[in-house]
Formats: structure tokens, C-alpha cells, sequence
């Protein structure tokens, strides 16, 4: 069996340690946001699931339109803007709900 480059397993261990770094950052920065770990989880499991059915009305659409139309201006520009769409519909949705402190 040939040995392994060293590039190669460095680039691994690198990925590992970025990996790792991304966890350890992200559990500091939502343990410093007001409300706790706890809520602030709460929070992105929330926006994970809206995210995940905006893609999948993305996908639906993408399809819808990849059929209907094969060829033409709705291709071209009907899915960026339904992109653009539901990045907003995002923003407007995957906001905290408001605390009674903020009302």
C-alpha cells in the first residue's frame, strides 16, 4: 500500500480543526445573545425548519417551471426572483418572536 501524502492529511486535520472551531464559536456567540443556549437553540432548530420548507417550495417551483418551460424568460428569470422571493419571505419569518420585555 502506497503512503498517504502529507498534504493529505493535513487537509484533513485542518477541516477536523475548522470544524471544531465553527462549533466552539457558534456555542459562544449563542450563549452571549440574551435569553440563553437554551432559547437561543430553540431559535435555530425554528429557523432551520423554515428554511427547509422555503427550499422545498424552491425545489417544487424549480420543477414546475423546468417542465412547464423549457425554454424561455420564465427560466431565465422566474427562479432567481422566486430565490429572491423566499429570501425575503425568510427574513420576515425566521425573525425572534417578540418577548413580552419587547412589546
Amino acid at each position: 500500500m502506497a503512503p498517504k501524502s502529507r498534504w493529505h492529511t493535513v487537509a484533513v486535520r485542518s477541516f477536523a480543526i475548522g470544524l471544531i472551531l465553527l462549533a466552539v464559536f457558534s456555542f459562544t456567540v449563542l450563549s452571549l445573545r440574551p435569553g440563553g443556549l437554551r432559547r437561543q437553540l430553540h431559535f435555530a432548530a425554528r429557523r432551520l425548519r423554515i428554511v427547509l420548507v422555503l427550499g422545498g417550495i424552491y425545489v417544487i417551483g424549480s420543477t414546475i417551471a423546468r417542465i412547464v418551460f423549457q425554454q424561455g424568460p420564465v427560466v431565465d428569470y422566474g427562479l432567481p426572483i422566486l430565490a429572491i422571493v423566499l429570501a425575503v419571505v425568510f427574513l420576515f419569518v425566521g425573525r425572534d418572536p417578540a418577548t413580552s420585555a419587547d412589546r
